[in-house]
């Protein structure tokens, strides 16, 4: 039986259903109150912009912007941030109060989240220079957020691909694998002279001198894919600081942009994304193309819906070729958390026949991704078997 107390739980249905509600379930009283006219505001029956925009029916006055800005300020008062990150995102794509984003004050109030970051890249050629700074500082925090989040996960899942299994007992002292060494020799711990004595050395073959694989990530940055981006971008500056790989990063429409060079800072690089627009997909893989040197060790992967503007029969064509050199093709539907994408099944289809998988993932899951694809394992059964998102192995 509930714990909740009987007046408590109205309450809350009252809240989830509206002022319909308030003869079943009671009025509300206190901070209840302040808390239904914020979802009133976003979510008013009417379908427009409620209280955020002055016109609700709770009798909001003055404009917009003071009203969006006190309403931002409402919602994390009274919210968990999960719920406010939800709320946000459902004003922006539900009312179109792209305005909340062009203002500092009301940027400053907002909960800093990749929706957010998302709206801001796509806003970046219009918003004003007294916003920028503020833009950029909360896009800075959201970056920042990730990176401790997921960089060490990545750090790990590829440095544990990429270790030398073959040890030597007589390594140099550069190639020394000091954590086993170590715990190898725990028992030769001398207390006089406080350390170890090791007996044995163990270590690591010697360092190749060229990097071991070379990943190109290629990312559609229509508006549809813009959490992905966001998500690629951390990714691809982690991986780029990674020395047994070379990272390349390509962003396309209907043109293609190398934005290798911006890897060493997260934040410029999603700054000079332009999301919306067309898509060329067979142009971006043919520029992609270029940048192979050695097809055996390098490791494509194409973030897209798929939904091509190009030549799909040449898009087709360079695949295949890109498959048969030897390169580990991978189709992302999407990279985030945000479900089943929608996305061309035709097209996946046929890139799964040639032997380039096509599914989603979600940030979590693409560290041991990359591993798998580093490890040479067959990535499709991989997604299978991790229940990724229209894996083709798991048809």
């Amino acid at each position: 039986m509930s714990s909740i107390p009987e007046r408590e739980r109205l309450a809350r249905w009252r809240l989830v259903i509206g002022n319909e509600a308030e003869q079943a379930c009671g009025p509300l009283a206190g901070t209840a109150i302040e808390m239904d006219q914020a979802l009133t505001a976003l979510y008013d029956s009417q379908g427009n912009a409620g209280g955020l925009a002055g016109t609700s029916r709770r009798g909001g006055r003055g404009g917009s912007q003071p009203s969006v800005a006190r309403w931002l300020g409402d919602i994390r008062k009274y919210f968990p941030s999960s719920v406010v990150q939800v709320m946000q995102h459902d004003a922006l794509q539900r009312l179109n109060l792209r305005e909340m984003l062009l203002q500092p004050e009301m940027l400053r109030s907002a909960q800093p989240d990749v929706h957010l970051v998302a709206s801001l890249i796509a806003l970046s050629r219009v918003i004003p220079a007294s916003t920028k700074d503020t833009a950029r500082m909360v896009v800075r925090q959201v970056v920042d957020d990730l990176m401790k989040r997921l960089e060490e996960p990545m750090r790990s899942a590829i440095s544990g691909a990429l270790d030398r299994s073959r040890r030597n007992r007589r390594p140099r002292h550069a190639e020394i694998d000091w954590h086993r060494t170590i715990r190898a020799n725990l028992k030769h711990w001398q207390p006089e002279y406080r350390t170890v004595v090791p007996e044995t050395l163990h270590g690591y073959g010697r360092k190749a001198r060229r990097p071991q694989r070379e990943i190109i990530l290629c990312i559609d940055q229509s508006g549809s894919m813009a959490n992905s981006v966001v998500y690629a971008s951390i990714f691809g500056a982690v991986m780029a600081t990674l020395p047994a790989v070379s990272t390349k990063l390509v962003v396309f429409d209907t043109k293609v942009v190398d934005m290798s060079e911006q890897l060493h800072d997260p934040v410029e690089l999603l700054f000079g994304v332009q999301l919306g627009g067309g898509t060329d997909i067979n142009g971006a893989v043919g520029y992609c193309q270029t940048l192979i040197r050695e097809p055996r060790n390098t490791i494509f992967v194409l973030i897209s819906d798929l939904y091509e503007g190009g030549v799909e029969a040449n898009l087709l064509r360079r695949a295949a070729t890109l498959v048969e050199s030897g390169v580990q093709c991978i189709t992302l539907l999407a990279l985030s958390d945000e479900g089943r994408p929608a996305y061309d099944h035709a097209l996946a289809a046929k890139l799964a026949t040639l032997g380039m998988p096509s599914f989603a993932c979600t940030p979590d899951a693409f560290p041991a991704l990359m591993a798998a694809a580093i490890r040479r394992d067959d990535v499709a059964q991989w997604a299978a078997a991790n229940g990724m998102v229209n894996s083709p192995a798991a048809r």
